[in-house]
């Protein structure tokens, strides 16, 4: 079987995110969890989205993870690879979206590069090489305070230029509104100057459909969801993909439900608040978690007595205040890796507990709690909120159901409309 797109996702949130948006358009598509094994066997799919742990590592080992993942999709047949990242373009200034980036155009032998976090369904829109989030600016809106890595810079020209090997371009509107003929045009004459990436400008949907026409036309892309809807539709109105209808949930697997807050977005804490009225929620103590001191072990005793009756809710989640001022006391990294981990233990706990249906919102979180549950993959299936859909294990010991949400994404009411949908 010959892949018509894979795709390389810098965390695993994310990468649901892509393959939702890649399932609506018409692709059957398959998310893994790391690089497959080379003898694992593919359901009859369009395209594979490769879920790595890579946005907030070391650069070099994203950089390896990263080229193992192109390796084994270029091995199974995908001409065009989609590098896909944050619509926040959430990188510091020593990646790893350039470092990457670079790695994977010089594997390919690519000329330049199209790069755009732009998904205007979701409210991220790029203006003269500017990202926006609604009508602000990235870097005056709540996005830039990411407790990993903060954005306080929206002009996507600079932030790339500081991470990467090569010139930055920038494909403009004006020339976008074109069509795409326009935009080979402007790609030819960057190249022509040795520049081996630009940043392209998107505002409507349609733009992203002249953006996937062109970009499909080259080895590789980089950017978040947009631009795998562009070239999803650009695979099926060049008679290359015939569209599927999207897949539904599967069978039922019943059983107990969970859910995990590790986000710290001001989205998910309205959602923690939301759950509230609903259902059972245990707000755990971040230092005890840090200091060792027998909290993930409270939240496992308290979610036992209860499962039982209904789903319950165990939240890490704290306002960028807390975050702030936990860091100043642990350490950044420190405190990320034992509050995840200690997510992580909870989850496996609750798995052997019984729980087959499984929410975890955050992305380092999700990474944390998918690695550790050790699920090499996932056939996706209907959508909950824009940018995450129903997962369903596949090679997992037990069937199980599981939703990976990033911290900005879905309503209020997110955990009560996954539940609805996962039963």
């Amino acid at each position: 079987m010959t892949l018509a797109l894979g795709c390389i996702a810098d965390d695993y949130t994310g990468a649901s995110d892509l393959a939702n948006t890649l399932t609506r358009a018409g692709l059957r598509t398959m998310q893994t969890i790391g690089v497959p094994a080379d003898d694992l066997a593919l359901p009859e799919v369009d395209a594979v989205v490769v879920s790595l742990k890579s946005r907030s590592i070391e650069a070099g080992i994203a950089v390896s993870r990263s080229r193992a993942a192109e390796t084994w999709l270029r091995g199974r047949g995908a001409v065009h690879v989609l590098f896909k990242i944050c619509s926040t373009f959430d990188s510091t200034d020593a990646g790893n979206i350039g470092p990457v980036m670079d790695a994977l155009r010089a594997d390919c032998g690519e000329a330049v590069v199209l790069v755009t976090p732009a998904f205007p369904e979701t409210g991220r829109t790029v203006y003269q090489g500017n990202l926006f989030v609604g009508a602000v600016p990235l870097n005056e809106s709540p996005l830039k305070d990411h407790p990993l890595n903060p954005m306080h810079d929206s002009n996507l020209v600079r932030v790339l230029a500081r991470q990467s090997r090569t010139q930055i371009g920038l494909v403009d509107l004006a020339t976008v509104t074109r069509g795409a003929e326009a935009v080979r045009a402007r790609l030819a004459e960057l190249a022509g100057k040795g520049i081996g990436a630009a940043i392209i400008d998107a505002v409507f949907d349609r733009d992203l459909e002249t953006i996937g026409l062109v970009a499909a036309e080259h080895r590789l892309s980089v950017g978040a969801s947009g631009i795998g809807l562009g070239l999803a539709r650009a695979l099926v109105s060049t008679g290359k993909v015939k569209a599927t209808a999207t897949s539904d949930a599967g069978a039922p697997v019943g059983g107990p439900a969970a859910c995990l807050a590790g986000s710290c977005s001001q989205a998910t804490l309205q959602q923690i608040a939301s759950a509230e009225r609903i259902m059972p929620v245990l707000h755990l103590d971040p230092d005890r978690i840090i200091t060792g001191a027998g909290e993930a072990q409270r939240a496992l005793d308290w979610a036992r007595s209860r499962l039982a009756e209904g789903p319950v809710l165990i939240a890490s989640s704290s306002t960028p205040d807390q975050v702030a001022a936990l860091q100043a006391r642990h350490g950044r990294d420190a405190a990320g890796h034992a509050i995840e981990q200690a997510m992580a233990d909870i989850a496996e706990s609750l798995v052997k507990s019984g729980v087959r249906r499984l929410i975890v919102a955050g992305g380092e979180t999700s990474g944390a709690v998918v690695d550790r549950l050790k699920i090499p993959g996932f056939l996706v299936g209907v959508e909950i909120a824009a940018g995450v859909p129903v997962l369903r294990a596949v090679g997992a010991e037990s069937d199980m159901l599981l939703a990976l949400k990033s911290g900005n994404f879905g309503g209020a009411e997110f955990f009560s409309d996954a539940l609805r949908l996962m039963r």
